[in-house]
């Protein structure tokens, strides 16, 4: 036997919610699988094709019951990229029972709810007295005539400061009816409950699953226990894989013990009963099963005849701690609005629902959300495909010049669907060159519809060009129904580093800047007189003039540039009339 997997497709699935709490269902993988059959090397190879879902189930709110229907509508292979429609699609339908936590119960023993001491006021106490003497306390005999062990009286002397304080009388008393004691012994009366070990823990619920194809109904039910199951017509197979959960809210009682009511006779129950709000969940350490030790569960006579001090000791010594008082703290609590601390009933939900109960388990709800992860695969031997193709148009494709690498262009392409049936399409936008690829876009058009796509345009270059582009829409078996060509420009980036200007000094203000610009005025005037007397003005003037106006000629044109001197002013030659050609130290070449 081979399995080979051939190609791989897509199931797009629609889900709704039936009957249940739940938000959804996710499709975590999908595919098409092909089983290969080949009994001998010299058999052919016998294929079946199969749709394959995996899907995630999740639970309803709190753990509760959930449904869900889905219904496979189109599928892609990955060979062709070509989506088709299944043309009568199965539908599936996934019931999921309530998820609950499932315990092994193991049974031990039958313990007392209240164990009583009783006292009887006598002067004739002895531990073989009769009951006309000690009354209740007299000793027990089994069901046989057999006296049971350790259920004798213990007499104590009378006092004040005994057990149950008592008046000894007077002498007379003593000597005519004997001395007063009283005779003390422990009985169980009332309710008994069992107790039961809690053992190993597991994860319990069931999903059924039913598709159905044309007029055929295939159904599986599944579970943590039978995780792969296949339908009678061999249409439909499921596997559970695992739960998505890490049930941080599970609790575990491997040290805990379970206490129920009594309801028949001592031993393993027949059945656990339906009275929840008295089962209880305590500590091992809480119990005895021996009954040798005081002030546990399960205390038995020995433990209280046993007890040092038995007389001197308070009235109900041994007998603490029992069931009883648990159950009265938890009623307590629960006057007070507060959860209880030991009933099973208010600290858990859904409680022994699961199926087939028994007394061999119980079982508690599980209140988070529990992900199931489910594979199913169906038959696709039968399965028909169908789908809608129709004709288009591209009837404008505009493109605005922008500017090219600080901006991008917008390409807007307008289709029209020319036929008379909704279909789907599939539209690209490839440029010659230096224009980043763009995504092809899916969408659907109905009869006559038009609809709009912008593609935005990325130019590698900062330079202006023109591009030649071209729209292409395909049709939903991807055949090219029409194409458009356009162009579009792009101006030149425009670079700008901002302005570069020196900040001239900020004027000094107040008496200081007063008195300092009539001193500035004053020197420069006074240097103007000097230089006017000596002659420097003009040769300054001249200077000055003259590199101003070289300074704004490129470097490359100095050499061969020529200027005059006219004795008071330089000019260059181009613009001197007058001037002579001479030598540079004649005549003040620049």
């Amino acid at each position: 036997m081979e399995e080979q997997t051939i190609v791989l497709i897509l199931c797009c699935l629609g889900s709704y919610l039936c009957v249940g709490d739940v938000v959804g269902v996710e499709i975590l993988s999908k595919s098409k699988l092909e089983k290969c059959e080949k009994g001998s090397d010299c058999d052919a190879l016998n294929c079946t094709a199969k749709i394959v879902l995996n899907m995630a189930v999740p639970s309803g709110s709190s753990g509760g019951e959930a449904s869900i229907v889905a219904e496979i509508v189109e599928v892609e292979e990955n060979s062709t990229s070509n989506m088709r429609t299944l043309r009568i699609p199965p539908v599936i339908t996934v019931n999921k029972s309530a998820a609950y936590a499932l315990y092994e119960l193991s049974y031990i023993r039958d313990v007392a709810y209240k164990p009583e001491e009783y006292y009887v006021k006598t002067r004739k106490c002895e531990p073989d007295a009769g009951g006309d003497i000690v009354k209740i306390c007299e000793r027990l005999r089994d069901e046989n005539g057999h006296i049971i062990e350790h259920t004798e009286p213990t007499c104590c002397p009378c006092g004040p400061q005994r057990r149950v304080p008592s008046s000894c009388g007077n002498f007379f008393d003593k000597l005519m009816k004997g001395k007063a004691n009283t005779a003390h012994c422990v009985r169980f009366p009332g309710d008994w409950f069992h107790v039961f070990g809690i053992g190993q823990r597991s994860i319990g619920f069931s999903v059924r699953i039913e598709v159905k194809s044309r007029s055929t109904v295939s159904e599986v039910i599944m579970g943590p226990e039978n995780r792969s199951v296949t339908s009678k017509d061999n249409f439909l197979r499921a596997n559970l894989i695992g739960d998505f959960v890490g049930y941080s809210s599970l609790p575990s009682f491997e040290d805990f013990y379970l206490v129920i009511p009594r309801q028949g006779k001592p031993g393993q129950p027949e059945d656990l009963g339906r009275n929840f709000s008295m089962w209880m969940l305590l500590e091992r350490l809480r119990f005895t099963l021996d009954g040798f030790e005081c002030n546990k569960i399960g205390v038995g006579y020995e433990a209280f005849n046993g007890q040092p001090n038995l007389c001197s000791s308070p009235f109900w010594s041994c007998l603490h701690n029992q069931l009883w008082n648990y159950r009265d703290a938890d009623q307590n609590r629960i006057k007070r609005k507060q959860i209880p601390l030991y009933g099973v009933e208010g600290r858990f939900e859904r409680i022994n629902q699961h199926p087939n109960a028994g007394t061999h388990s119980f079982s508690i709800g599980i209140t988070e959300v529990l992900n199931t992860n489910l594979l199913i695969e169906l038959s696709a031997d039968d399965i028909e495909y169908v789908y809608q193709r129709s004709p288009g148009k591209i009837l404008n494709v505009t493109i605005p010049t922008f500017e090219a690498l600080t901006q991008f262009g917008v390409a807007t392409v307008t289709t029209e669907n020319t036929g008379k049936v909704e279909a789907s399409y599939s539209l690209t936008f490839d440029c010659s060159r230096d224009v980043s690829l763009m995504e092809e876009q899916f969408f659907i058009m109905k009869p006559k519809e038009l609809a709009t796509r912008s593609f935005k345009l990325y130019p590698t270059t900062d330079q202006a060009a023109k591009y030649l582009c071209s729209a292409i829409l395909k049709d939903s078996n991807f055949n090219e129904v029409d194409r458009a060509e356009c162009q579009f420009s792009t101006t030149a980036t425009v670079l700008d580093n901002g302005s570069q200007i020196t900040p001239l000094p900020h004027p000094k203000t107040g008496i200081d800047g007063f008195v300092e610009s009539i001193e500035s005025i004053g020197m420069k005037f006074w240097e103007g007189l000097v230089d006017f007397i000596t002659g420097k003005t003009c040769r300054l003037y001249s200077h000055s003039n003259t590199y101003k106006f070289l300074n704004h000629i490129p470097v490359e044109e100095l050499p061969s540039m020529s200027t005059c001197w006219d004795g008071c002013h330089v000019f260059p030659a181009p613009y001197s009339r007058s001037c002579s050609w001479k030598s540079a130290s004649n005549t003040g070449m620049w």
